[in-house]
């Protein structure tokens, strides 16, 4: 569906994207994990055919993105940050510009705002509304030309939990509806949750990707199990035979209250891989 060959980037002589290669298939939530500044928002423009790129090459829907059509791009969803919402005017004749531009019914827009649970604030203005109406008014306006795939730019920053879950079953159920989703984000759960395959971007460059779990054991260089007991005692136990045999004995006695695997999260792979903590906002560089 989308497929990047070493695209390379700068502006103004710093290197924003270096190397960069992708193969998404249809279908299938892609997670690009970074920090702010890491270049994932020039990553979307680059792939989406706002920013031209320096060398390398992009395809969408097996075309070179510079070929697309204006019906190809009708079928790609974009939700970045807050471009798009106009503070004075409601829900639905937010709407209705979006759709104009995209040359759609305005029959779509109700559906659309029924679908994230926007039906009842309508008429409301966009100013009045909530941060997580707001981000939800954006799915509504991207949702709205059922697109075959969808670009979302940090879609859950700075929401509550609930309000988090709650956009997470849209895209769940969006995916399951056979749309593909480019997913960026600094939240490692976010993606574990979400994400069928992910790649982990810093400074420009993609330092490991595949699905969240087979990274995750890829760097478990402990390779314990860690139990507690019931009675208050924390055991560490190596992978094998013996600890096995061990392992079966606790689980028969009954005394086992947890047992975990030590492999890393997301996040702890990412600080091993460059010295960064994925929810710390650095400083924003790039576009």
């Amino acid at each position: 569906m989308i497929n990047a060959n070493n695209i390379c980037k700068s502006f103004d002589g710093k290197k924003v994207l270096s190397g960069i290669d992708l193969d998404i298939k249809p279908g299938m939530i892609f997670g690009l994990l970074g920090p702010s500044g890491a270049g994932k928002t020039t990553l979307i423009k680059v792939i989406t055919g706002q920013l031209g790129l320096d060398s390398g090459n992009v395809s969408v829907f097996g075309k070179n993105v510079s070929d697309l059509t204006g019906t190809d791009k009708k079928q790609i969803g974009i939700m970045m940050d807050e471009h798009g919402v106009y503070e004075r005017l409601s829900c639905t004749d937010n709407l209705k510009i979006f759709a104009d531009i995209y040359g759609i019914g305005h029959s779509n827009i109700m559906p659309a705002l029924e679908e994230v649970g926007l039906k009842e604030a309508a008429g409301k203005p966009a100013m009045k509304l909530s941060k997580g109406m707001r981000a939800r008014l954006r799915l509504a306006r991207v949702f709205m030309v059922s697109p075959k795939i969808l670009f979302l730019d940090e879609p859950t920053s700075g929401l509550d939990p609930a309000t988090m879950k709650y956009i997470h079953k849209l895209i769940l159920n969006r995916k399951a509806a056979g749309c593909t989703v480019f997913l960026t984000t600094h939240n490692m759960e976010e993606a574990a949750v979400l994400c069928d395959e992910v790649a982990l971007l810093n400074e420009g460059k993609i330092v490991d990707k595949g699905t969240p779990s087979d990274i995750c054991r890829r760097y478990d260089h402990k390779r314990t199990v860690s139990i507690h007991l019931k009675t208050g005692e924390d055991l560490d136990l190596d992978y094998s035979e013996r600890s096995a045999d061990r392992i079966c004995a606790l689980l028969r006695q009954g005394v086992i209250e947890t047992i975990h695997s030590s492999e890393p999260n997301l996040e702890t792979v990412f600080i091993e891989l460059t010295g960064r903590n994925l929810e710390n906002d650095a400083e924003v560089r790039y576009a």
